[in-house]
């Protein structure tokens, strides 16, 4: 058993449980390309949009087809991407633990519930590119967004087909990607912002894999490990907050998700 795996299995023992937070670079491993990389940026006619500028309930109200071409694009990449080692491994470890584990993850591709982390124990904050919701509300169940006839490609926009197929069943108004855009605040009924919270007040340990820890909610965890003073691992090759922290109270893996996590995981089955 390695230093950082005994650790961790002394930390959860028999009875406590480990919050696994997911970010970008998990995904990144598989081919998905992150929001701050080159691969982001959007053109609309002979504007480069950042994707900060994509992602935003402000463009959307002004351009609501220049933002669904963007993410029709993302979601064609994300479905053609495949779950890497660092992803199954997480899923075995939550059918293993049960609910004593708790996936917390950022990244919307929908990677983790293919390799076969279970939904209960899995928390998407930032939401799912590969659902749609009404932006009247009127049907609050998720849909899922049929790929075949709606991807697009880089410096296109998405034809009037596409967007009628984007329509909401019941009302038919428009409908918008069911993620979270960097104008608007977390909450508990769409990206389970509580829950995440809940699960780290309750957890043993911390493993954070891929993620700067920039946003606020990662943030918060991050605080909420470093106030309990509970195990905290860092996984991921870049220098972070999440890292400087692990330090202190655990330890901080420089390398990949996928090289990394599998072994480190092993040590709690």
């Amino acid at each position: 058993m390695s230093p950082l795996g005994n650790r961790l299995a002394t930390a959860v023992g028999e009875r406590g449980s480990v919050v696994i937070l997911t970010g970008a670079g998990v995904s990144a491993e598989s081919g998905v390309p992150t929001f701050r990389g080159e691969d982001g940026y959007w053109t609309l006619g002979s504007h480069h949009h950042h994707p900060q500028e994509m992602a935003t309930h402000a463009m959307f109200q002004r351009d609501p087809v220049g933002v669904w071409s963007w993410y029709l694009h993302r979601l064609g990449i994300c479905r053609n991407a495949q779950p890497n080692p660092a992803h199954v491994a997480i899923a075995k470890t939550q059918s293993l633990l049960g609910t004593r584990c708790t996936l917390i993850t950022q990244n919307v591709d929908g990677l983790h519930a293919r390799a076969g982390s279970p939904h209960a124990t899995s928390l998407a904050i930032h939401g799912d590119i590969q659902h749609k919701r009404c932006i009247q509300g009127c049907r609050p169940p998720l849909q899922d967004i049929p790929l075949d006839g709606l991807g697009v490609v880089r410096d296109s926009r998405a034809t009037d087909a596409q967007m009628n197929a984007l329509r909401c069943a019941q009302c038919d108004g428009l409908t918008r990607p069911h993620v979270l855009w960097f104008d608007e605040c977390y909450d508990e009924a769409l990206y389970r912002m509580e829950s995440a919270l809940r699960a780290t007040l309750e957890a043993s340990a911390v493993i954070s894999v891929g993620t700067t820890g920039t946003t606020s909610l990662p943030a918060r965890i991050l605080q909420i490990a470093r106030e309990r003073k509970i195990l905290v691992l860092d996984v991921n090759p870049e220098v972070n907050p999440f890292a400087e922290t692990a330090d202190e109270t655990g330890g901080w893996v420089r390398a990949s998700a996928g090289n990394a996590l599998p072994p480190l995981l092993s040590e709690l089955r």
